[in-house]
């Protein structure tokens, strides 16, 4: 792909394609479906109406997803600074049906996943939620493999002594 606008057909496949695993790494990230809805679509629009300068096209979806995790970023930011004065310290917003369908370990593994630092936090639901592997959890939150892996392990070590040694 040259440095021109990314086709319509092209980013409508890409978005038929990979939109439920979008939302769904943006709802592990923020918290709930509206907003993960929101900044995937809101990626796709700034993708639409200002093309990413890419050579090659099979690059795009990397592209998105690390514009989705950055999304994400930016809303928790912003909820940051909106809620600090009245509630510093602010669950994430699961819905009804989603606690419903939780065990109490599930429960108790999401706020534990909660309490990690963001990188730790953003490298374990890429890595074992979603599936990406070392290279794409890394291209993902711009990072090096490595990065990944430290992250990785060092979240699996906080997660498991917050847990009692339940999670491996």
């Amino acid at each position: 792909m040259t440095t021109g606008a990314v086709s319509s057909t092209t980013l409508t496949s890409l978005y038929e394609e990979h939109q439920v695993a979008l939302i769904r790494l943006a709802v592990l990230l923020v918290g709930d479906e509206p907003t993960a809805e929101n900044v995937v679509q809101d990626v796709f629009v700034r993708i639409r109406h200002k093309a990413p300068r890419l050579h090659d096209e099979a690059r795009l979806l990397t592209h998105v997803r690390a514009a989705v995790l950055n999304g994400c970023r930016t809303e928790l930011r912003r909820r940051e600074r909106r809620w600090r004065p009245t509630e510093p310290d602010r669950p994430p917003v699961w819905s009804t049906e989603s606690n419903a369908f939780l065990s109490q370990n599930d429960r108790e593994l999401m706020r534990a996943l909660q309490q990690l630092p963001r990188r730790q936090r953003e490298a374990l639901i890429l890595r074992y939620y979603l599936g990406y592997s070392d290279a794409e959890t890394a291209a993902a939150m711009g990072i090096r493999p490595g990065t990944v892996r430290s992250a990785t392990t060092r979240a699996l070590a906080a997660l498991s002594t917050e847990m009692g040694g339940e999670v491996r």
